[in-house]
């Protein structure tokens, strides 16, 4: 059974930065495709950034591009997402997902595994 474990949400006041960190059960390197998602109150789940099994592939979200970077360590099995500069509109709760699907893609529902979510709250 794949589990998928968030960690490092909270509040924090606009501008600010936080690092989420997610850790898969097994070898993260059966995942080719991990991500962040996340889903704001009253919204559908978007996309917030994607990256392949090495790290040579990575797909952003227009919103978070030149904010938020994201990156894995197969080793550790944990995928990570460093948000700076963030905004009141960044505020939701943010899942880590992961799929053995071969190509790196935006769409959630390629995703087969999801963690439970962790809350992000930015502040004015």
């Amino acid at each position: 059974q794949v589990q998928l474990v968030e960690s490092g949400g909270g509040s924090v006041q606009a501008l600010g930065s936080l690092r989420l960190s997610c850790i898969a059960s097994g070898r993260a390197l059966d995942y080719n495709a991990m991500g962040w998602f996340r889903q704001a109150p009253g919204k559908e789940r978007e996309h917030v950034a994607t990256i392949n099994w090495d790290g040579s592939d990575i797909q952003y979200a227009d919103n978070v591009k030149g904010r938020f970077a994201i990156s894995r360590d197969n080793a550790k099995s944990t995928l990570y997402l460093q948000m700076d500069r963030l905004k009141v509109e960044d505020t939701a709760t943010y899942y880590c997902a992961a799929s053995l699907f071969p190509y790196l893609t935006p769409k959630t529902m390629v995703y087969e595994y999801w963690g439970q979510g962790t809350q992000v709250t930015v502040s004015s």
